[in-house]
């Protein structure tokens, strides 16, 4: 578990980041920060592994202060995923993912052979193993980023908008992959992101930011849909003037879902109930029928 405990950070320029902040980010499962430029969320994401240290408050793993932990060998031992991969571009895919475990004694043959192993993992040929980044696609190398970041097996995954550079195919496909990963790997995700979308697909826990880090609401995506805090977040995730209501319209002998702006939300299956089209963990759907 990871606990933010009245954490502030002020930056030397005097910008606060954060003023305040508490949460309590609950153990294996993918709690979600979402919100736009200036809310603190990627500042608030690298506190976890110590990259940025509060001005104020303390930021607990487990009920231990992160503050009495050495950094380096903190992040050493916390995955961490960012944009754009941020891969070696001198070193191989399988050097690249192998690099923590060789940092952290790993003998060099079990290193890699545990990278190939982790290749399988995020669905990624072997074939790509001696390949340098530059010969990758984009989700290719997100992958590869994926892969590294789980390389010491952690209890706790950052990341950083991993999936902001490629495109929405992929980024979908990328999107999935990591619902399935979780699934199998049941690790303690934690998920910045500016995409309500994105936040409301991967989530267990979302936490809809305001500028300065501040909560404006914090739920399961059902519970945020539901019933949304204020103005603010009604607005944020398209709530206000019924922008996420849906209905049913008969077209070639299926029933679909619509929106408020027309745009097709999904295909009812079943017993063809009209039923919700927010996505919940796992890629599932909150409703009485099914949507396709």
């Amino acid at each position: 578990m990871i606990e933010f405990c009245a954490v502030t950070k002020q930056f030397p320029d005097g910008t606060v980041a954060v003023n305040d902040f508490s949460l309590v980010i609950p153990s294996r499962k993918t709690t979600v920060l979402v919100g736009s430029s200036g809310s603190g969320k990627t500042t608030l994401l690298r506190m976890i592994n110590r990259m940025v240290d509060p001005t104020a408050g303390m930021v607990k793993i487990d009920d231990t202060d992160i503050s009495t932990l050495p950094p380096v060998k903190l992040r050493r031992s916390i995955g961490y995923v960012m944009q754009n991969s941020g891969l070696l571009p001198h070193r191989t895919v399988i050097d690249n993912v192998a690099t923590v475990p060789l940092l952290r004694g790993v003998p060099k043959k079990k290193a890699r052979q545990d990278a190939l192993g982790l290749l399988d993992t995020v669905g990624l040929p072997r074939s790509l193993a001696d390949r340098y980044p530059s010969q990758l696609s984009g989700g290719q190398q997100q992958r590869v980023g994926v892969a590294r970041g789980l390389a010491v097996d952690p209890n706790i995954l950052l990341m950083d908008e991993p999936f902001g550079a490629v495109d929405p195919i992929v980024r979908r496909e990328l999107q999935q992959e990591l619902v399935r990963l979780q699934q199998q790997l049941d690790k303690t995700v934690v998920f910045v992101t500016h995409d309500i979308e994105e936040a409301f697909l991967l989530g267990d826990q979302v936490v809809i930011l305001q500028q300065g880090g501040f909560i404006a609401q914090v739920g399961s995506p059902k519970q945020i849909l539901s019933a949304p805090a204020n103005d603010f977040v009604a607005s944020f995730i398209g709530a206000e003037r019924g922008k996420r209501a849906l209905h049913v319209e008969s077209h070639g002998g299926s029933d679909v879902l619509v929106d408020s702006e027309g745009r097709v939300a999904g295909v009812l299956v079943g017993n063809n109930r009209p039923v919700a089209a927010a996505p919940t963990p796992g890629g599932e759907r909150e409703a009485q029928g099914e949507v396709r």
